[in-house]
């Protein structure tokens, strides 16, 4: 295993934002977006990371923002660090597989998640009220069963704490009627054509968010896409109805917290050396199948 990555300083190039997995850039017309190898989970950065994991993701983004570029433009504008601009060149090692040059863009308030199977809090959602979102579904469906189309179930984004779910009305006063519709039928459509494409990689993807922003008067998709971070990815030859899913994801990591009962606030546990080697394992398996392609 490679050397985890924690954080990312650049001297001279301006910090733009830390997220919790992200380090962004300020390069002046663009931003540089570096994903580090830290995990988080319930809304908590773990103190010790997974190695390679800004790698993995990455490229896993990269490869599905080509595969994508017909249904909707995208904000990378270069990915090669050899092409980078001379102030970059110094942290060529650093940057290289974890980063990319994006467009700017004024980001859409709306985390726009987008569920084909019924689990996490959907599951747990549709339990008490037979809906999500708002959105009624059929009476009698059972944990992970799939859903007759699927379904947008926008949440708000929030800077701290916990993202809420929201009705696509809801959405519709936030951000206007042509962009909640915009950006819920690009979701959608996404959605489909990446679920089928996994699907013949013996990967089910149940449920994924997206996030999207305006380049200029244009509405293009910014950030990672359909990742281990981002997206619920359950192998197709162990998919059983009624229960929950073995995962090429997070769900692993935060199956190992709810484990030993942490209450969910900060400071998070320090994960054990075969819980980061799990989790390390089950991301870049989601890499080979979904790129076709061996090592990084």
């Amino acid at each position: 295993m490679g050397q985890v990555l924690l954080d990312i300083e650049l001297p001279g190039i301006k910090q733009f934002k830390k997220g919790k997995v992200r380090n962004v850039f300020d390069l002046g017309d663009s931003l540089l977006l570096v994903a580090s190898d830290r995990i988080s989970a319930f809304d908590s950065v773990m103190p010790n990371g997974i190695p390679d994991k800004g790698a993995i993701l990455t490229q896993i983004s990269l490869f599905w923002f080509d595969f994508t570029k017909e249904i909707i433009k995208n904000h990378i504008l270069e990915a090669d660090v050899n092409r980078y601009p001379k102030q970059l060149q110094p942290f060529k090692e650093l940057l290289a597989k974890r980063s990319v040059i994006g467009r700017k863009a004024e980001l859409i308030p709306v985390e726009c998640v987008v569920r084909g199977y019924l689990s996490g809090s959907g599951w747990k959602e549709y339990q008490k009220s037979q809906s999500i979102c708002g959105i009624k579904l059929p009476p009698g469906l059972k944990e992970s069963a799939k859903l007759p189309e699927p379904i947008f179930t926008p949440t708000t984004k929030a800077e701290q704490g916990h993202d809420l779910n929201i009705t696509f009305e809801e959405v519709v006063k936030l951000v206007g009627q042509g962009t909640a519709q915009t950006i819920r039928d690009k979701t959608i459509a996404l959605y489909r054509a990446c679920a089928d494409y996994a699907d013949k990689q013996g990967i089910i993807i149940a449920d994924t968010k997206f996030e999207f922003g305006f380049a200029g008067k244009e509405i293009i998709i910014i950030d990672e896409m359909l990742t281990p971070d981002s997206s619920r990815f359950w192998p197709k030859d162990q998919y059983k109805v009624g229960r929950a899913q073995p995962s090429y994801d997070k769900q692993f990591l935060r199956d190992y917290l709810e484990s030993i009962k942490w209450n969910k606030e900060p400071p998070a546990p320090r994960l054990p050396d075969d819980v980061v080697q799990k989790t390390r394992e089950k991301y870049l398996e989601a890499y080979r199948r979904i790129t076709g392609k061996e090592g990084l």
